[in-house]
């Protein structure tokens, strides 16, 4: 039996970014909202439906606050957040550009960057269906990565254990992590990739040439941008052609992709109707400022991608027929 749908375990910090999607400078009017990719994917789940809950810690301080009433909030238990009275909630900025958004992190000895094993007795108490990580938890600190290896190598949660590579050149250093992160993808039972980080990574060309180096996992699923997602299934090979939309921030779109796939998965949707749901939401997030947007219910969704938009239907623009989105990482 499981408790919830989904155990999301990771790091979040506070993310600083401009209300008006401006600049970064002295005078600009700020707004506070938690950032982390594993915690998005759990917030995005609960407003498509679905029982959530976020594992991880946060310092005892202001910022801590904001993180854990805004994801509890977004209907996510954060009954298993530890919070720490010695380390600080991590932060970080977001400075929009005609060019791109660029993001500074300020997380080093953060509370989370602490998570290890003696974590593991609390989370058990909330058996999930699928446990959601990624690679960034890896480079936070040789204990993170020690916890994210016997989560993903030795199972002591149980469930599916769902893997996003989010490739972080500045956490890891020199090397990448590429040899982590491949062996980590390759314990997984699901894994999310974008076709340009696997190249960066490990040399791959296209989706066919990951899979054939990622040959493990149940479920591989790579997104090429603004072209197309393909999932390698039991059942076989499936495609969605990206979406066309008008984007306001890609940051966060990655994880909202991962929220719409895993909600397929758990309502034991179509691999096809999987791929639609995790574009329809990146979709959403993509035209966003924030990491977050409001959804549907996602039987909605799924009416929505299945038939394109109604007339007089509630979901305007994010309801192009034509395709399905870019998935950038967060």
């Amino acid at each position: 039996m499981h408790d919830v749908d989904l155990l999301a375990i990771g790091e979040t910090m506070v993310m600083v970014t401009p209300r008006d999607g401006g600049r970064l400078t002295a005078g600009a009017d700020y707004a506070l909202s938690p950032g982390g990719a594993e915690s998005n994917v759990a917030a995005l789940m609960a407003q498509l439906g679905h029982s959530t809950a976020w594992a991880s810690a946060v310092g005892d301080d202001p910022l801590g606050d904001i993180v854990v009433g805004s994801l509890r909030g977004h209907g996510v238990d954060v009954g298993l957040v530890r919070r720490d009275p010695h380390r600080p909630t991590a932060v970080y900025f977001k400075d929009p550009a005609p060019s791109g958004t660029s993001v500074h992190y300020y997380r080093s000895g953060s509370a989370a960057s602490a998570l290890g094993r003696d974590d593991l007795a609390e989370w058990r108490s909330r058996p999930a269906a699928v446990v959601h990580v990624s690679g960034i938890t890896a480079a936070l600190s040789e204990q993170c990565r020690d916890l994210l290896r016997h989560i993903v190598f030795d199972r002591p949660l149980g469930g599916l254990v769902s893997f996003d590579v989010n490739r972080r050149p500045a956490l890891w250093g020199p090397d990448g992590g590429a040899d982590e992160l491949l062996a980590l993808a390759r314990r997984s039972d699901i894994v999310f990739v974008g076709r340009d980080e696997a190249e960066a990574l490990w040399g791959t060309s296209d989706a066919e040439s990951v899979r054939d180096l990622i040959d493990a996992p149940r479920y591989l699923v790579v997104k090429d941008a603004d072209i197309e997602a393909v999932a390698f299934t039991p059942e076989g090979t499936v495609r969605a052609a990206s979406r066309r939309v008008d984007v306001v921030d890609p940051v966060g779109a990655g994880d909202a992709f991962a929220a719409g796939w895993l909600s397929g998965l758990v309502d034991d949707r179509p691999e096809s109707m999987r791929l639609r749901m995790g574009h329809y939401v990146a979709s959403r997030v993509l035209m966003s400022p924030s990491d977050f947007a409001e959804l549907p219910p996602a039987g909605r969704v799924a009416e929505i991608v299945e038939t394109g938009p109604q007339p007089g239907a509630d979901d305007d623009r994010a309801r192009d027929p034509r395709s399905d989105l870019p998935c950038h990482r967060p």
